[in-house]
């Protein structure tokens, strides 16, 4: 198996507005990310890291240069073997939860499982409870998200971003909605998660002492890469997080 999860070679993304006008939000990015990082992405608005991460997810596609992720490469996929991807391979983390409102914390892990398929009910039910425990939520999976704080939504946003078994995590600003006290608990949580489990994680942030979670940090200005290297990833609290067996 590669030690790379992600390998990107002179990725180019042009936005034509008309015929006349058109912006380069990537002007040729280069990057490898090893399996089992923890990457943070930081960037002024239009710097190219959204841009960035929606080709990460599958949302966009590049104009020019090759994204190959656990070994596929993405250049020539179609619309539908991008979305067979997206739900196989990435697990998303978004500022506003996206949790269904009707539906409860179960339900709402359970959903990209059930869009997979070939899985029992009380399979894809024990699954998503474990992940919630695992979360800090055991005990509130028939709650909705109006009945839980937005650290609670986002903890089960984490737990539904983890079912599918994904090879990685896109946070995209995962604190913008929370207080200090919450924004600490979640990014524990994605600390442990990284360290006991071996999934990579990557975090779009604006905010430097959430990036300090990382093990690395990348930053983007006018669509390229100005900054690449480690950092010191920060302390965090125990007895949230176990470990995932099997």
């Amino acid at each position: 198996m590669a030690s790379n999860i992600i390998d990107i070679l002179e990725l180019v993304k042009v936005y034509k507005l008309s015929d006349e006008v058109s912006v380069r939000a990537l002007k040729g990015v280069s990057l490898s990310v090893d399996r089992g990082e923890f990457l943070s992405i930081m960037g002024a608005s239009g710097s190219g890291k959204s841009t960035f991460m929606n080709i990460l997810g599958f949302l966009d596609t590049p104009t020019s240069g090759r994204y190959v992720l656990d070994g596929i490469d993405g250049s020539s996929l179609s619309s539908n073997e991008k979305a067979e991807i997206r739900n196989r391979k990435i697990g998303f983390v978004f500022q506003g939860f996206n949790l269904l409102s009707r539906t409860s914390a179960l339900e709402n892990v359970e959903l990209p499982l059930m869009y997979k398929g070939g899985v029992t009910v009380r399979e894809m039910r024990e699954k998503a409870r474990s992940l919630l425990s695992m979360v800090g939520l055991g005990g509130r999976e028939h709650h909705h998200p109006n009945k839980l704080s937005g650290g609670e939504q986002q903890r089960v946003a984490i737990a539904r971003s983890l079912i599918n078994d994904p090879a990685i995590i896109l946070a995209d600003e995962p604190t913008g909605n929370l207080d200090t006290k919450n924004s600490n608990e979640i990014m524990d949580i994605f600390t442990r998660l990284n360290r006991e489990t071996g999934i990579t994680m990557i975090l779009v942030t604006h905010e430097p002492d959430i990036a300090q979670y990382s093990d690395r940090k990348i930053v983007f200005r006018d669509g390229l890469i100005i900054e690449d290297g480690p950092i010191r990833k920060k302390a965090f609290k125990t007895g949230v997080v176990k470990a995932r067996k099997g």
